[in-house]
C-alpha cells in the first residue's frame, strides 16, 4: 500500500471513529430518554428490535475501534439499515407493534429531548454509513480490480499490448 493509501485509510479510519462517538452520544440521550419515560412504554417488539441493533451496534463500534477489515461494510449495513428503522419506528405515526411513535406521544412522556436524542442518534448512524462507505469507495479506488481489470481492461473494449 502506497504512503498515499495509507493516509487516505488513516482518514478514513479517523472519520468512522467520530461519526461512531456522535453515533454513542446519541445513542446515550435515547436511552436515557427511555429510562426517563419508562421502558413500559415500550412494545415486546420495540424492546426486542432494539435490543438486537444495539448489539449490532456494540459489535460496529468494536470494529471500528479496533480497526477491523469489515468495519467499514459492518458501519454501512448498520448505519443505513438502522436508521431507516429507527425513523419508522420513532417518526411515523403509530402504525404497529413495532412503534414507539414520538408524532402524539406526549402522553408517553414524549419531549423536545426525546426528539433531540432520536435526532443525534439518527444523524449518528447516518454518518455511520456515510463513513463506511467513504472507506469502501478509498478501497475500491486502491484495489487490483480498479486498474486493468474489468473497470479498465478487456471488457471495456480495451486490450493492452494487444498487437
Amino acid at each position: 500500500m502506497t504512503l498515499e493509501a495509507q493516509a487516505a485509510e488513516q482518514r478514513g479510519y479517523r472519520l468512522l471513529r467520530y461519526a461512531c462517538i456522535l453515533y454513542i452520544v446519541g445513542f446515550a440521550l435515547h436511552t436515557a430518554d427511555h429510562f426517563r419515560r419508562g421502558t413500559d412504554t415500550l412494545t415486546p417488539e420495540v424492546f426486542w428490535l432494539a435490543g438486537v441493533a444495539n448489539v449490532v451496534g456494540v459489535i460496529v463500534i468494536a470494529l471500528v475501534f479496533t480497526g477491523h477489515s469489515l468495519a467499514p461494510l459492518a458501519a454501512v449495513v448498520k448505519g443505513f439499515t438502522s436508521a431507516i428503522l429507527f425513523a419508522a419506528v420513532h417518526f411515523l405515526p403509530e402504525w404497529s407493534a413495532f412503534s414507539d411513535a414520538f408524532p402524539g406521544g406526549a402522553e408517553r412522556g414524549v419531549e423536545a429531548t426525546s426528539w433531540a436524542g432520536a435526532l443525534i442518534e439518527i444523524a449518528g448512524l447516518l454518518a455511520v454509513g456515510a463513513a463506511g462507505t467513504y472507506m469502501l469507495v478509498i478501497r475500491s479506488r486502491r484495489s487490483p480490480m480498479a486498474h486493468g481489470t474489468a473497470s479498465h481492461g478487456a471488457s471495456s473494449g480495451h486490450f493492452p499490448n494487444a498487437g
